[in-house]
């Protein structure tokens, strides 16, 4: 085991993947000059108690709510990362969470903040995340959902039910990333064009792009430019 190894085994963090280089270079000259960088790529794993601060009361009222609820697996798990309070929440239990944590006296968390995606192609089984920022104004407390599912399988249930406003983010999350949010009003392309291919922020996503027009002159996409050697 690596000292690099070490650390990440002792601060509890899951390596997914390991970057050689810089940008992801691949099959062309690395004109970075960090052609020999290797940096593994880690996700925060678990957090024991106690948490800290706010955080602990929010654990000791919603976690047995959602039993109440017929939701006790609901919670995968409870990360503290950089000042931070993340719950893993598995999909299926999604829309029973975020009503609780909107209409619970002892939680009101009233706004939901949009939800962002991420690709981790690595992260086998569970390569696409949904990232939802929630606060509530009656308490000044702020949280994160995070929803992880498969690339094969990319179905979360929509919040728009519960948060209104959503109705857009999601939207946008679906067209950059793939993400299916089942239940939503109208889930089509807010960005590309309706008949685009593909999701254009996954990491999978080709670099090449389309080509440029600029005065007369044609700047070809990245991955058809010359390379340094």
């Amino acid at each position: 085991m690596t000292e690099q190894e070490d650390r990440n085994a002792r601060s509890g963090r899951e390596v997914i993947d390991v970057r050689h280089g810089m940008f992801g270079v691949r099959g062309t000259g690395d004109t970075s000059g960090y052609g020999g960088l290797v940096r593994p790529i880690t996700l925060p794993g678990s957090t024991p108690r106690p948490y800290g601060g706010y955080f602990d009361e929010v654990a000791d009222v919603l976690e047995p709510v959602l039993v109440e609820a017929g939701a006790a697996s609901a919670i995968e798990s409870v990360v503290i990362f950089r000042g931070e309070l993340t719950f893993h929440i598995r999909r299926e239990h999604l829309p029973v969470v975020v009503r609780v944590l909107r209409d619970h006296p002892d939680l009101r968390f009233e706004l939901c903040l949009g939800v962002s995606g991420v690709h981790y192609p690595q992260d086998t089984g569970r390569e696409l995340h949904a990232i939802y920022p929630l606060m509530s104004v009656t308490h000044n407390r702020r949280i994160r959902l995070e929803v992880s599912v498969p690339d094969d399988d990319p179905h979360v249930p929509s919040v728009c039910a519960v948060y209104p406003a959503n109705d857009w983010h999601e939207r946008e999350t679906y067209d950059f990333f793939g993400i299916l949010f089942d239940g939503h009003p109208s889930l089509t392309r807010i960005q590309m064009p309706d008949d685009w291919e593909g999701h254009p922020q996954r990491k999978d996503y080709p670099l090449g792009g389309v080509p440029v027009e600029y005065h007369g002159a044609r700047i070809p996409p990245p991955d058809e430019r010359r390379a340094y050697h």
